[in-house]
């Protein structure tokens, strides 16, 4: 038995799975703290189940928690960054382009010293000792909680930030510490960021996944806990408090890979439509397919591995012009209940425009029975519209492509759409992120460089294969079930040799049994 759990801007849903069946599920309003809402959802759907707390046996979550933070600029540990490769990229100062606000909240120190290595992985110039030393004690003088390390090309070769880090345990044994190689791939601007980012939010992920640890605990949950990472697999509590940022984007692959398991589909479009966005993807073999440009993050520009999603302000509680025409981004969100004409209120939205056209039917209906008809149309046109336009984006063929609907506010989608050859509705579709979560298996990426003087392709492949391989397991796989699901491999353009970088990504099933000889669960 599982409990599936995710973490929407209006709703969290929540689900217990026993193998592939649907055992109880529950859908409520987001609180604003988060954590209640989720204690609340799993306590609901325990009742409802009838289940003792030792009949469960793993825990996953979906959370905003840590998207919302860097959105809203709050709860940041300010972190001192460290950049090895002064000689070669000194133009570029760390968090440039970085929003004012959260660079205030976020980047307490930049320093650079020389060193890094090339893209092969050779050394450019040894590294400035003494300035990685004055760098190390002036954050320890600033009171740095969080130290975040980035060095030029280290995917290729980590060796001068594994070293820089002793020496920050050394001198700073309690502070937060994040290093590059571990979380971004090519491109030193967005690498450097991801990895201030994720220091800036470990704090908080200790608090975060310590509060759920212990709530669940107070329901007599002892399983271990879980948490959705961004490309459609899970990690476990450890992980998450050392790797947040893997979480940005796990709602809507969570609702893509439960719109896979709900339809029985491996490659299609799938539109998640809530109650604030709509979230438009594409699955490969059954996972999200990931974006291949840098990802925007509360205005930062970064490279972790990401799903190729593209948002739109349409939603169950997006608000409707007077005149029909335009339909959000604005949205009354989890507050849909109390200011949507159906339930009383007096704004119109997403959600009246669909009862009142009879595409769904809850709350009162009475208290739209005089919405213009006209209105009403228009309205509908602007999302049928929207959504269209969403579809022919992200599509990568000219051809039909079938269209999975999922999420709450699934009703706004039409049952046709120009580009789509079938519109697939599959039962319990509202709660298909819960789903998702609830069945995911555990994942670890690698990236690895290789160019023909100075390492042979094979031998490049196989290092990617063994490190994402480790990743996996370090995140919670059982090492006999972790097998290679994805390699890609890319050639570099203007170098003075062949060269590509390939990309590995390796998924296994939880190792229940590692994880409860830590928890004392059952």
């Amino acid at each position: 038995m599982r409990i599936g759990v995710d973490v929407g801007g209006t709703h969290t849903d929540a689900v217990i799975m026993d193998g592939a069946s649907l055992v109880a599920v529950t859908k409520a309003l987001t609180s604003a703290d988060i954590a209640s809402g989720v204690i609340e959802a799993v306590r609901a759907v325990l009742a409802q189940s009838g289940l003792a707390a030792p009949a469960i046996k793993m825990i996953t979550i979906g959370t905003t928690q840590f998207t919302n933070a860097i959105v809203e600029r709050r709860e940041l540990s300010p972190v001192a960054a460290l950049r090895i490769g002064a000689q070669s990229s000194a133009a570029l100062p760390i968090g440039a382009k970085w929003p004012a606000d959260i660079s205030a909240a976020a980047i307490l120190s930049g320093a650079m010293a020389d060193g890094g290595h090339e893209y092969d992985g050779t050394p450019i110039t040894p590294l400035d000792d003494a300035a990685i030393e004055g760098a190390i004690e002036a954050a320890a003088a600033a009171g740095a909680e969080a130290v975040a390390v980035t060095s030029v090309f280290a995917t290729a070769n980590p060796d001068a930030e594994k070293n820089i880090a002793e020496k920050i345990r050394e001198r700073l044994p309690g502070a937060a510490l994040s290093l590059s190689h571990e979380l971004g791939r090519i491109g030193l601007y967005q690498r450097e960021n991801a990895t201030i980012l994720n220091a800036a939010l470990m704090a908080l992920a200790e608090k975060v996944v310590t509060a759920f640890e212990d709530a669940f605990a107070a329901l007599s949950l002892s399983c271990p806990l879980f948490l959705s990472q961004n490309d459609g697999t899970l990690m476990s509590a450890d992980y998450a408090r050392r790797y947040p940022v893997f979480t940005f984007s796990s709602g809507p692959t969570n609702s893509m890979r439960g719109a896979a398991y709900l339809s029985g589909l491996a490659n299609a479009m799938v539109v998640d439509v809530g109650g604030t966005t709509s979230d438009i993807g594409m699955l490969i073999d059954g996972f999200p397919r990931p974006s291949g440009t840098a990802v925007e993050i509360g205005g930062v520009l970064t490279n972790f591995r990401m799903p190729d999603v593209l948002a739109l302000g349409l939603g169950g509680g997006s608000i409707v012009s007077a005149d029909g025409a335009r339909v959000g981004p604005q949205s009354v969100g989890r507050d849909l209940v109390r200011e949507g004409r159906v339930f009383g209120g007096d704004v119109l939205t997403a959600s009246d425009v669909a009862v009142a056209t009879a595409r769904a039917d809850f709350g009162d209906k009475t208290h739209v029975s005089n919405l213009d008809a006209a209105v009403a149309a228009r309205a509908s046109e602007a999302m049928s519209a929207m959504l269209a336009r969403g579809v022919d984006r992200m599509k990568t063929s000219a051809e039909p492509a079938p269209l999975i609907v999922v999420g709450g506010g699934g009703f706004l989608a039409p049952d046709m759409l120009p580009g789509v050859s079938e519109v697939i509705r599959p039962q319990n579709a509202g709660v298909a992120n819960a789903i998702g979560a609830a069945f995911a298996q555990i994942g670890g990426e690698a990236e690895v460089i290789y160019s023909a003087s100075t390492r042979p392709r094979d031998e490049a492949l196989s290092a990617a294969k063994k490190r994402a391989t480790e990743r996996a397991i370090g995140a919670g796989a059982d090492p006999q079930t972790t097998d290679i699901v994805e390699v890609e491999e890319t050639p570099m353009s203007y170098m003075s040799e062949p060269g590509a970088v390939i990309r590995v990504k390796a998924v296994g099933d939880a190792d229940l049994s590692r994880f409860a000889a830590q928890t004392g669960a059952s």
